[in-house]
């Protein structure tokens, strides 16, 4: 069994893995990050009941937005950094699609699909605080937080309302919090981008 607060790599299916490695970077100790017509993410399991859900804090780094990418179009969706947190919940809520997305997920990766994941994205064009679902599956919501090419090259600090951001994008109470993790990705667009996490 992985530890709680052990992170780690977990490829997806049919994918090129992204490349990831802890890094200095800005004086701060860093996760450095190389997708190349990749995409996998580094996540940890975690239990934070709803009840104690509070303030997110992230940050990233990004030289270079991705040019093409539209995550509002499935054959578009790539994103140089992505922050997402995973919500357990009444999974019989599931509409028939989604009930066989989390079939497959669990065919594919030998886990069923989460019941919520909260992802949050800097955008080329799309404007902060759009919600966008996922083109495949409603039961993942991108939250737009950074937008365009005014914070490239620098550090750019998030501290989030964590149950406040949950009831934008889903309508309803978060549950308990089950997993949080990292995600860059290029498969769509067949592109290369590079990037730096701080702490979450």
């Amino acid at each position: 069994e992985t530890p709680a607060s052990h992170w780690f790599h977990f490829p997806l299916p049919g994918k090129r893995q992204t490349r990831y490695r802890p890094e200095s970077n800005g004086g701060r100790d860093a996760l450095a990050v190389l997708a190349d017509s990749s995409a996998s993410m580094v996540r940890r399991r975690i239990w934070v009941p709803a009840a104690q859900l509070g303030e997110c804090r992230f940050s990233w780094r990004v030289p270079d937005l991705l040019a093409g990418a539209d995550m509002g179009h499935v054959d578009l969706d790539d994103a140089p950094v992505r922050v997402g947190l995973v919500f357990d919940g009444d999974r019989s809520r599931f509409s028939a699609r989604n009930l066989m997305m989390s079939e497959l997920s669990l065919a594919l990766t030998g886990e069923p699909m989460p019941y919520a994941i909260l992802m949050y994205v800097w955008s080329k064009h799309r404007p902060v605080g759009q919600v966008l679902n996922n083109p495949r599956t409603d039961r993942i919501r991108k939250l737009v937080v950074s937008t365009g090419e005014a914070q490239l090259l620098r550090w750019d600090e998030h501290a989030r309302d964590l149950r406040a951001d949950f009831r934008l994008a889903f309508g309803e109470e978060p549950g308990v919090m089950v997993g949080q993790g990292v995600m860059s990705d290029t498969d769509n667009t067949h592109t290369r981008a590079r990037a730096w996490y701080g702490p979450l």
